[in-house]
């Protein structure tokens, strides 16, 4: 998370109370706050300690661009710190929101919790034809599409690429239950269901009568579900991680899941007005 430098400035004040949308902190309390967030400092008995707002916006600068920077707005803005304080949280929320909406953030008060959250989640739509429905395959669609959105905005990156793959599982579930009245029992192995629906909608790359871009754009959809198989395993919040993600992977998750998902569901369409032997 990296702020610009007025933002900085902004979230220093209600570090040190100066703004008085905050408690104030004495110079002792900072150096307690920021040891907290991984600091190492001590406050220096015989005098020399800088301005308060000084120290403040060094040590803020410090953490800009870490995990750390999460930690310090929202230890700042936690509600227990406003227990006996005359302003109300929201009004510090407010202010610091003001400079945030810059950096394409934004801070949001979630019963007693609070959450940082990025303005732009995924920027792919994804709309199906089973909206509105009350099949339980179909509601778990949009619950995953509205997961996908809500947890890149809270930098749950490695929840978000569950999401991704879980969409398009109930994606292809559907399709297959749709097109087919012998589709298998799902079993977890997404390649395999992806493999047989793309054999329903013809989208087989080793046709004849396909071009060979085409061919190349089928293939490399096969490459995609397998990523997003494996890119869950290694990434994503169902199983011990072997790499942490970060947003630009859950982005690319989340979007190429979407972008798949949207091409199936078009296909299906496209192929319900045609013979499917003419489509493609």
């Amino acid at each position: 998370m990296q702020l610009s430098q007025r933002t900085i400035q902004a979230l220093g004040k209600l570090v040190t109370g100066d703004e008085k949308l905050t408690p104030y902190r004495s110079g002792p309390k900072l150096v307690a706050f920021f040891n907290e967030l991984g600091c190492n400092d001590l406050y220096p008995a015989g005098g020399g300690f800088p301005s308060r707002w000084t120290f403040a916006e060094e040590k803020l600068r410090e953490l800009n661009g870490t995990d750390a920077i999460r930690a310090a707005i929202a230890e700042t803005l936690d509600p227990r710190v406003f227990l006996d304080f005359e302003s109300p949280v929201q009004q510090a929320i407010d202010y610091l929101n003001k400079y945030l909406r810059f950096d394409e953030y934004e801070v949001v008060l979630e019963g007693d919790r609070i959450k940082i959250r990025h303005l732009q989640g995924a920027s792919v739509e994804l709309t199906h034809p089973y909206k509105n429905s009350t099949e339980l395959t179909h509601v778990f669609i949009d619950e995953q599409i509205e997961k996908c959105e809500r947890k890149i905005a809270d930098a749950d990156f490695d929840g978000a690429i569950t999401n991704a793959r879980s969409l398009l599982e109930a994606v292809l579930v559907s399709l297959e239950r749709e097109m087919s009245d012998a589709a298998e029992e799902y079993d977890g192995d997404l390649i395999k269901l992806y493999r047989r629906v793309q054999k329903l909608l013809n989208l087989d790359p080793s046709r004849k009568d396909v071009s060979d871009s085409l061919k190349q754009i089928l293939s490399g959809l096969v490459s995609i579900v397998t990523g997003l198989s494996s890119l869950r395993n290694k990434m994503g919040d169902a199983h011990v991680s072997s790499y942490r993600a970060s947003r630009h992977h859950a982005k690319l998750a989340v979007n190429a899941s979407k972008t798949i998902a949207d091409f199936l569901f078009e296909t299906n369409a496209y192929q319900n007005k045609k013979n499917p032997s003419d489509a493609s």
